[in-house]
Order: structure tokens, then C-alpha cells, then sequence
């Protein structure tokens, strides 16, 4: 019987009303939870919306449905009333039924029969005038997990970036390098492509207010020493030399761009992201254009008097919303409208796009979603805006034109070498060669990372603390790495075979029930998760059922255990919750060592 205990629970409930009551009561209107840890049971009924049809108070109504449940299912042995609430008790035979479908393949709970809709996630999509830093880590992260979960829960996933690489920031750092460079490449520097490239970005901000400092000095407004400053308009040249073609500004803009995506192709593989396609702004950035003067044509958009377009969503709670300038150019909305029409086409059987971008962008991703249904486009409204709020330090925020943001690579390098020196500390195997060591140290100290900044619902803004996201004691990655690591070492110590079903007369003590429950929690978190976009519902599940085995591992005696058939059956509890916990970090992008 491959049905989860919540659907059980709803099923039995449902005909209980049917049968007392004399009401077939829609399943969708039976609400059930997980019992509170204060009262006995495993899941609870609430009450209070089936008293209209019982006619009775809700403790009576709950007392005939509890007893009319003891009495017909033999899986629900007992119940309490608290007021409103049924909390029923459950069989072991039901728990270690239920046990029995996981065993040996934790990916069996999550049901992927039919195939589902294809979606596509959206996320990093950086510029090329700096290197990566923690904000974008948060996206790259959140992008990559949510893929991996809307993949576990049915989805076809197409994982996408579109990067930044043209407009008047990547010729900033263009500028800079002419005139302070004087030739320096990544060989040359020995800095990797996309910190060569941020160094001159900073250096242009630096220049550049020196500048408007001079002018203003001299009596110019800061408007003026804004508009007037020599670098600034150097690079406003520059973008209109690309923007016609120039030669030699192509060759720069082309040469400064490889280093970049050098750069971020070796930051991606430290952090263990890929991607099925990468889109480029310079080659999109045109494309919606068309579309927007189809939209004239059908009278979807309107041409002003001084023959800008745009769209009127003012019935749509929002503004109206310029789609092309009067000289004919394009937006960077224009922009968003071609490049997710391409897709579409790109991609045959595409359902829906997922953006991850941050809060700030909120209104545009509104704004995005109605134009294109306006257009006529499907999927457009199950196109999701995957918003998240900013990651901050405690001296506070970041400001790459200043040089003050965390950079990727660093932060990556402190969190290893952070996981090196608390690994020395506790003991680390000594027969490790240091290839090893290292690989160990990265894996703790990435995993440390991206489970800190998963761990928080995404909408939420959060304060990132390195020293306390690597603590192996705490909410943290490291802490359900730790316990994922420790069922592979008591399996390896076992000398006795993990068979591959249990049998369902073996009595439960409250730890092993305990833990069962919460694996028979994972498919929910799934599909939570999925549902959502938001990969905290998986973080939060790994780290109760890591506690939720600690507690099982420090009462209930596994190698020592001197009954053959106990012992055996929890070897195979041991072993299921590795894999269910090593599942649900693969889901967030964490490796789990073999040793730690």
C-alpha cells in the first residue's frame, strides 16, 4: 500500500464523517497535521469545520470519529481529544509498513510516474565587469537547489543564466583598463579573469570621483561634475563605439569578456553548479523589439505622439510601462520580453520560467509576466519571480563600485580553511592522504556555506555569520553532514547484513518510531518545497531528522545490540536515514563525505 500516512489519515477520516454523519465530506475539507510533541499521537484531525455536519460539540465529535477509527482500521490504535483536536495513534505494523517502501531507495517516496510540466530556473546571470561575490552566492545557490528540487518532484528542468555583458558598467572597466592597465592580463597578473577585470571597475569609480571632486571644486553642481567628468565620458564613447560596431572597442570588449567568463567557469566548478544554456545579453538584448511593434500592430501597445511605446497596465493595478524609447531603442524590459519569447521557442513544451532574482526587482517581474500575457504567450502566468532578499555582513552592506564586497572565491577559500582548522581540532583520520584532506575541507566548508544561506526562507533578508554557519554542534550544514557521515561509519563497522525489507512484527520504541515518522515526512518536504521554490522547507527537514536520529542513536544501542533480529533492524534505520539525509543534501547542492 504505497500511500503516504497523511493521504491514510485523510482517507479514513473521510469515510468516518461519511459513515457517522451521513456526509460525504470532499477529502480536500479533512485537515490533518502532525501531532504536537506535548500530546500522544502521530497525526491529528482538526475538528472544529466538520461539527456543522455532526451537529455536536467539537470533544464529542472527535470522540465518535476516533472511536469509529479504532474500531474499523486496524492500523489506528488509539486516540486522545484535546478540544477541537483527534490525535490518533498508529500501529508499528503501519510505521514499519511504511518504512519498508523506503528502504534502499529514498528517491521511491517521491513520486515521479508522470511526467510533469518542463520548467526553466534562471539564476546567477552576473555582470562582466566584476567577479562573483556573496550576493550572487545566494542566487547561484537558491537557483541551482530549487532546480534540483522541482527535478526530484516530477519536473522536466532546464537550468539557465543569461549574462550581463554589454551597457555602459562593462565599459567602465574597459575605460580603466586603457588607461591604467598598460597591457596587464590574467598571465601577466596571475589574478584570475574576472578579478582582473573587477580591479579595473573599482579603479574607474576611484578616478571618477576624483573628477567630479575637481569640478565641484572648481564650482561645478554635483549634476554637472557628474555629466562632465572626462572618464565618464570616455565611457559613454565607448558604448556608443560598441553600439556601432567600432573594430577595435569589439576586440577589447571581446578580449576583457573571456577573462570574465574564465573567471566565473572556475568559480562554478568550485561551487559544483552547471548549466544547460547560457544566454548573452549582447546577442538578446534586440530581440523584443519586434515583438513590442507586433504588440502596436495589434493594438495590444500604443506609439505616442513623440513615437515612444508603451503599455498601459494601469487596470492592472500597476503604471504604464515604456517598452521602446522615441528614438526606436530598446529597454531593458524590451530586452526580458524577447529573450523569455526565445526561450519558448527554444524549448517546445516549456511551461513556465523561473527567475531568481533579488527583491529589488519585484515590480519588473510584475510588469514582465502581464506584458507577455498581453502578448499572448502561454505559461506566461505560472512564470514565477524566485525573490530573495539581501544577504548582508555584520559591518554591513556591500558596494562593489568601492571594492567592499565579499568575493566568491575568498569567502569560499576562508570557509575551507575555516573547516581545516575545526577539523584538526576535533581529529581528523590519520590515514587521509592531504588530496584527500583538502577535498574533505572543501566539502565541509561549502556545504557549511551553501546550507547557511538555504537554510533561510528566501523572501527573508539574512545576515551571513561565517564562523557560526561552519559549527558542527548547530543548525548548520556541517552538524547533518556530520550525522549523515556517522550511519556510513556504523554500517562499516557493522558485521552483520542490512537486509532489504523489515519485518512489521518488530516492536518500536519511541526513538525508532520517532524516526521513521520523520522519513515518511520526506516526500512532503519535497513536494513543499517544490511547490514553494523554496529549498529552506528541504534544509530545515535534514537538520530534524539529523537530531531526529542523534536522539535514536544515543538511547537505542546499534553494534551492541545483542538481539540479531533488533540489531539488524536498526543497522537498516541507520542506513535508510543516512540515505534520506544524504538525499536531501544532494537536493541543496551538498556533498556528504564518506569520513569526517
Amino acid at each position: 500500500m504505497k500511500i503516504s500516512p497523511d493521504a491514510f489519515a485523510i482517507q479514513a477520516c473521510a469515510e468516518a464523517t461519511n459513515m457517522l454523519f451521513g456526509q460525504a465530506i470532499p477529502q480536500t475539507s479533512i485537515q490533518i497535521q502532525k501531532t504536537k510533541k506535548e500530546f500522544k499521537g502521530d497525526l491529528t484531525l482538526v475538528v472544529f469545520p466538520l461539527v456543522r455536519f455532526s451537529k455536536k460539540s467539537p470533544e464529542e465529535t472527535a470522540a465518535f470519529i476516533g472511536q469509529y477509527l479504532v474500531d474499523k482500521h486496524n492500523e489506528i490504535i488509539g486516540f486522545n481529544v484535546v478540544k477541537g483536536f483527534l490525535n490518533l495513534s498508529f500501529s508499528d505494523a503501519f510505521w514499519l509498513a511504511r518504512f519498508n517502501e523506503i528502504i534502499g531507495n529514498p528517491s521511491s517516496v517521491i513520486s515521479t510516474a508522470d511526467s510533469k510540466s518542463a520548467m526553466m530556473v534562471e539564476f546567477s546571470s552576473p555582470n562582466t565587469n566584476k567577479p562573483l561575490h556573496l550576493g550572487h552566492l545566494r542566487n547561484i545557490f537558491l537557483g541551482d537547489s530549487v532546480a534540483r528540487i522541482l527535478a526530484a518532484a516530477g519536473h522536466k528542468v532546464h537550468k539557465v543564466q543569461i549574462i550581463n555583458d554589454r551597457g555602459i558598467h562593462i565599459c567602465k572597466s574597459m575605460v580603466a583598463w586603457l588607461k591604467f592597465g598598460a597591457g596587464e592580463t590574467p598571465e601577466s597578473s596571475g589574478l584570475k579573469g574576472d578579478k582582473l577585470v573587477g580591479k579595473y571597475y573599482v579603479a574607474f569609480d576611484k578616478q571618477y570621483k576624483a573628477e567630479m571632486a575637481e569640478l565641484m571644486a572648481n564650482g561645478a553642481t554635483e549634476d554637472e561634475a557628474k555629466d562632465r567628468a572626462p572618464i565618464m565620458l570616455d565611457a559613454r564613447e565607448t558604448l556608443l563605439r560598441w553600439e556601432s560596431g567600432d573594430g577595435d572597442t569589439i576586440a577589447l570588449w571581446r578580449k576583457m569578456n573571456s577573462w570574465v567568463y574564465a573567471g566565473f567557469d572556475a568559480t562554478y566548478a568550485s561551487l559544483g553548479v552547471t548549466f544547460d544554456k547560457l544566454y548573452y545579453e549582447s546577442e538578446t538584448y534586440l530581440k523584443g523589439k519586434d515583438e513590442v511593434l507586433k504588440g502596436v500592430e495589434k493594438g495590444i501597445f500604443n506609439r505616442r505622439p513623440d513615437g515612444s511605446v508603451w503599455c498601459d497596465l494601469t487596470q492592472d493595478g500597476l503604471d504604464e510601462k515604456l517598452l521602446l524609447r522615441k528614438d526606436g531603442t530598446a529597454v531593458y524590459m524590451t530586452q526580458d520580453i524577447g529573450t523569455a519569447i526565445l526561450r519558448f521557442k527554444e524549448f517546445p513544451g516549456l511551461q513556465s520560467q523561473i527567475y531568481t532574482v533579488g527583491n529589488e526587482q519585484e515590480y519588473h517581474f510584475k510588469v514582465l509576466f502581464l506584458v507577455l500575457d498581453k502578448l499572448g504567450y502561454p505559461g506566461t502566468k505560472q512564470n514565477h519571480h524566485l525573490s530573495y532578499g539581501m544577504v548582508e555582513l555584520p559591518e554591513g552592506k556591500m558596494k562593489s563600485r568601492e571594492g567592499t564586497v565579499v568575493d566568491a572565491d575568498d569567502l569560499v577559500d576562508e570557509m575551507d580553511h575555516t573547516a581545516r582548522e575545526i577539523a584538526n581540532e576535533r581529529g581528523i583520520p590519520e590515514d587521509m592522504s592531504q588530496a584527500e584532506l583538502q577535498t574533505l575541507f572543501h566539502t565541509i566548508g561549502l556545504g557549511a556555506l551553501k546550507y547557511f544561506l538555504l537554510k533561510v526562507d528566501p523572501k527573508k533578508n539574512m545576515l551571513f555569520n561565517p564562523s557560526e554557519s561552519i559549527d558542527f554542534n548547530g543548525h548548520t550544514g556541517p552538524f547533518v553532514q556530520y550525522v549523515c557521515v556517522r550511519t556510513k561509519s556504523v554500517l562499516r563497522k557493522s558485521d552483520v547484513s542490512v537486509p532489504s525489507s523489515i519485518s512489521t512484527t518488530i516492536p518500536l520504541n519511541d526513538a525508532e518510531r520517532g524516526l521513521i515518522i520523520k522519513m515518511t515526512e520526506f516526500k512532503q518536504a519535497i513536494h513543499t518545497a517544490a511547490a514553494e521554490y523554496n529549498p529552506s522547507v528541504v534544509a530545515n527537514y535534514a537538520y530534524e531528522l539529523a537530531r531526529e536520529f542523534n536522539g535514536f542513536y544515543q538511547s537505542s544501542p546499534i553494534l551492541k545490540e545483542e538481539n540479531a533480529t533488533q540489531k539488524q533492524f536498526r543497522l537498516v534505520l541507520c542506513t535508510t536515514t543516512g540515505a534520506v539525509i544524504g538525499k536531501s543534501l544532494e537536493l541543496l547542492g551538498i556533498d556528504a563525505p564518506e569520513r569526517m
